[in-house]
């Protein structure tokens, strides 16, 4: 084996290790990228039941407020006011649904960007093996041409 032999070897080894380093490094980079798209999944659902805790708080005092404010007036708790303490947990029903869809949304976007993570990862570590295909096919062209 000529001196010039061993060095596109060595060269082509070297090349060869980069490219399985760099496929494997991209394949764990995705799937750290996605962890952290799912741990955001978790961290908006915790979010809505602080939300909800802290709505249904504020909707209990404003309830009462209006219990108290219709006692003082002397009103009675029938006809109109029956009516707007209706309207208001309609209301309340509703803006606690549109929150519980808008977390669905969000979890649905952030795991969809999870999986999405991964399978760029997969796909650079399988770029990353055909070149390293191409690497040893090029470098055994070069040796088989190579005289000696």
């Amino acid at each position: 084996m000529s001196w010039q032999q061993a060095v596109v070897g060595a060269v082509g080894v070297t090349q060869y290790q980069q490219q399985g380093a760099y496929g494997k490094f991209n394949e764990a980079k995705g799937n750290r990228d996605a962890l952290v798209k799912e741990q955001e999944a978790e961290i908006i659902e915790d979010k809505l039941e602080l939300d909800l805790a802290t709505f249904n708080k504020k909707f209990e005092e404003l309830e009462g407020n209006v219990i108290v404010q219709t006692a003082k007036s002397g009103v009675t708790q029938g006809g109109t006011a029956a009516r707007i303490r209706l309207a208001n947990l309609t209301n309340a029903e509703l803006e606690k649904n549109k929150m519980k869809y808008n977390t669905e949304i969000g979890k649905a976007r952030a795991l969809e960007e999870a999986n999405f993570a991964r399978i760029r990862g997969q796909m650079a570590r399988q770029e990353s093996k055909i070149a390293q295909l191409g690497t040893l096919s090029s470098v055994g062209a070069s040796l088989l041409t190579m005289e000696g």
